[in-house]
């Protein structure tokens, strides 16, 4: 997998998910945001990175819909058409994901080698959890 930065799509597993978004019709959009976020909020005790990594870049999607919103999606980190007006129970799931990408058994929050990058990365995933409520 490769990783050039500490965002939510600074990694080819989160542009790749994204870019799967892309020609989707919107019930088909919202599936692909539930599946990647429930694969981690309901995996075993081990998570995956690259699961972790699409459900990062899935919940900030999700973030990013919320009124007054902090976390922004910068145009080339978006699917090519506009998102759907996504649902809000997408909110609570979301937050249940990240919440286990932050906790033990998180490969993607161990898989840092730099300390300032693992807390820049910690930071971001913070804040989409702040947003999400």
């Amino acid at each position: 997998m490769g990783t050039w930065g500490t965002g939510p799509f600074d990694s080819d597993l989160a542009g790749d998910f994204t870019d799967g978004l892309s020609g989707l019709a919107p019930q088909q959009i919202i599936s692909a945001l539930e599946g990647a976020l429930r694969r981690v909020a309901e995996s075993g005790p081990r998570l995956d990175a690259g699961d972790e990594a699409e459900a990062v870049a899935a919940a900030a999607l999700v973030a990013a819909q919320i009124p007054d919103s902090k976390v922004v999606v910068s145009p080339e980190d978006m699917p090519a058409e506009p998102l759907p007006q996504l649902p809000a129970s997408l909110h609570a799931l979301a937050r249940e994901a990240l919440h286990r990408v932050l906790g033990d058994g998180s490969e993607l929050a161990k898989g840092w080698v730099d300390n300032s990058d693992a807390t820049e990365w910690r930071q971001g995933v913070q804040l989409i959890l702040h947003t999400l409520g």
